[in-house]
């Protein structure tokens, strides 16, 4: 290699008439512009192969060469400290501030924020209730808006050098260096000892065999290395409805969609289906951003160049889709298209929806049929007009009456044949249980759980009803109690007061319903129809009853059938209640999963199999917490079983 010998002093003689070098003054005769000493140390051999292209003090060896994709020349070469290359950030003036992604940090402080809603857009939120976003809108918030192309990007094959492209170059073999390259005004870089080299308008791909070419005229023997170092910025003005009209400078692998939504996007009375592209005064392509958004087309985003004029015309005529759609929104329909096409702008119908028909609501029939029916087949020709609103209405969802509803029925426990029974509509409980073979010998048909779903989902409404009244009651709380209370113990009980109620939001009702039957029934109930997903559990008969809360001993208790004896009998059995207990608000919850209070003679009341006596604690009637036990009897009026409060507490 050519450097080796020049540092062994040995003479040598290359494959090409113009290597024939003998020493140091050989390399010297080779890079003219450097006059090379006789002695030479390492960094005057750096030196040496940057002049091999020319760069007097721009050029990079050694490690440099490598990072261009070359390779170093020899250990004894320092490196040079290389030029930071952004490999494809804009050309940028010196007199902006840039972030490392190449944006004009001054310019993007003074892009206002996304568009202010338009007229249509506020009116609809009142007609429908509820908001609806123009379509495209959500490309357009400030974490969105990074469209520009990142430095990391890989530039195209197809990519086509222009002025102020900066080009690397790095020599391997008989000559090493590497140096960079800018693109003149005439398209040309320059190499000394190989004269100019046309590369405007060259293809990226074919960049390496150009230069190449131009080198081999002169020298043999070596591999050569090119990239593009850094792109060249052009600039490029948004004119029109845009959110943030102006002149933007970008990178040059930057494509129309790239600077329209850079700017912003269009306005709120800015078009998403017209983005025109101005270059020479002339209209090069009309780009509909919903061919970006909806079907990842590109094929009609062009890479802008410096000078284009980007225009995006007023928004066109405005339809919103609401319903069972996959996306509701307010779309823009361009010149001839009709309702279909509208309807598949929002990715048609969902899997539940009536899909035969269209309830269309127009401004000019709101004095007169209010809205209309329309089929799907005359969609397809009937045209859009502006301000119009389509709805598809839900099919799947809709509850059918229960004498044409299948029914699915799981029953198990003490059942001969527990399993999953397909049964006709209006089939009663006894006629599954009659499927299920009987009941079993040890079956206590009293305390049968019998859960349905569309109780549970109406348990599920009034008790979350019930836990916000119980929050709205702790909120007003502090002021009605009294002031003769430490404020310190009272937010201790509010505190507490909402933990609990956290609580009881983290447990959900569980649907079931309790059955009209007496401790001594041996059959279940005749008269109750079924209905789809009902399930049945028939336990095993308990005899044990318990005994919780204030007490001195919470127990179970062998019941004994012979003694007869009353829910006080089996509180004296626990010890009786302690200093604390409220005896005035005891309650069983029998094993049927009704209750029974102490107004309605719980004290006196004979035991069950199954039941659960429970024993409050007694509460000042100053406190939170007394505000919040007294409410949370609402609880049981408003459809919740006590079986579910007992699985809470």
């Amino acid at each position: 290699m050519l450097l080796l010998q020049v540092l062994s002093g040995r003479g040598c003689r290359g494959p090409h008439p113009a290597l024939v070098v003998c020493g140091a003054g050989a390399l010297a005769a080779f890079a003219a512009p450097v006059a090379v000493a006789q002695t030479v140390d390492s960094n005057a051999v750096s030196a040496l192969a940057a002049a091999a292209l020319g760069q007097n003090g721009g050029a990079s060896a050694g490690a440099g060469a490598a990072a261009a994709g070359g390779a170093s020349a020899t250990s004894v070469i320092p490196p040079i400290t290389p030029v930071s290359i952004a490999s494809a950030a804009p050309a940028q003036p010196s007199s902006s501030a840039w972030d490392a992604k190449g944006i004009d940090i001054a310019a993007a402080e003074r892009l206002k924020p996304p568009a202010e809603p338009g007229e249509y857009e506020t009116w609809l939120r009142v007609v429908t209730g509820r908001p609806l976003k123009r379509y495209g809108a959500d490309l357009l918030v400030a974490p969105a808006r990074d469209f520009s192309v990142p430095v990391t990007s890989a530039i195209p094959p197809d990519y086509a050098l222009n002025i102020g492209d900066t080009v690397a170059i790095s020599l391997t073999g008989s000559v090493e260096g590497s140096a960079r390259f800018v693109i003149d005004r005439d398209g040309r870089i320059y190499l000394p000892n190989v004269g100019s080299v046309s590369l405007a308008g060259v293809l990226y791909r074919d960049l390496k065999e150009r230069v190449a070419d131009a080198i081999g005229h002169k020298y043999r023997g070596y591999d050569v290395s090119v990239s593009v170092a850094a792109l060249h910025g052009v600039r490029v003005y948004v004119t029109g409805f845009a959110n943030n009209p102006g002149s933007y400078t970008v990178s040059s692998l930057s494509t129309l969609a790239n600077v329209v939504l850079a700017a912003g996007g269009p306005s709120a009375g800015g078009s998403f289906r017209s983005v025109k592209l101005y270059r020479n005064g002339h209209e090069v392509v009309d780009f509909d951003l919903y061919q970006l958004l909806r079907k990842g087309d590109r094929t009609e985003d062009p890479l802008v160049k410096s000078e284009d004029v980007l225009f995006i015309p007023p928004v066109g005529r405005q339809v919103a889709v609401v319903g069972s759609v996959n996306e509701e929104a307010i779309y823009e329909a361009k010149p001839g298209e009709n309702l279909e096409d509208v309807l598949k702008l929002a990715g048609g119908t969902t899997n539940l929806a009536d899909s035969s028909r269209i309830i269309l609501y127009r401004l000019s029939d709101r004095d007169t049929v209010g809205s209309r029916q329309v089929d799907r087949e005359q969609a397809r020709t009937e045209p859009v007009a502006a301000g119009d609103i389509l709805q598809i209405l839900p099919q799947g969802s809709l509850i059918r009456p229960q004498e044409r509803q299948q029914v699915v029925v799981r029953i198990e426990g003490e059942v001969n044949k527990p399993g999953n029974y397909f049964v006709a509509p209006g089939t009663s409980m006894s006629e599954v249980v009659t499927m299920a073979g009987g009941l079993s010998s040890r079956a206590y048909p009293f305390s049968t759980v019998f859960s349905r779903v569309s109780v549970r989902q109406q348990q599920m409404e009034n008790y979350h009803e019930a836990l916000d009244q119980m929050e709205q009651a702790l909120t007003i709380a502090p002021l009605t109690t009294s002031s003769l209370q430490d404020a310190a113990e009272r937010q201790s009980q509010l505190t507490a007061a909402k933990s609990f109620i956290d609580k009881l939001r983290q447990r959900e009702p569980d649907g079931r319903l309790v059955l009209d039957l007496s401790p001594d029934s041996t059959t279940l109930s005749g008269n109750i129809v079924l209905e789809n997903n009902d399930h049945i559990f028939v336990p095993a008969k308990m005899h044990t009853v318990g005994v919780f809360g204030a007490v001195f001993r919470q127990a179970s208790f062998l019941l004994d059938d012979a003694q007869h004896l009353h829910v006080k009998d089996y509180i004296d059995q626990a010890g009786g209640p302690i200093r604390g207990a409220d005896i005035g608000n005891v309650f069983v919850v029998r094993a049927n999963g009704s209750v029974l209070s102490r107004k309605r003679g719980a004290m006196a009341a004979p035991v069950s199999p199954g039941d659960t006596i429970f024993v409050p604690i007694k509460t000042h009637s100053t406190s939170v917490l007394t505000k919040l036990l007294n409410f949370s009897t609402l609880l049981f009026q408003f459809g919740v079983t006590a079986a579910a409060v007992s699985a809470i507490k």
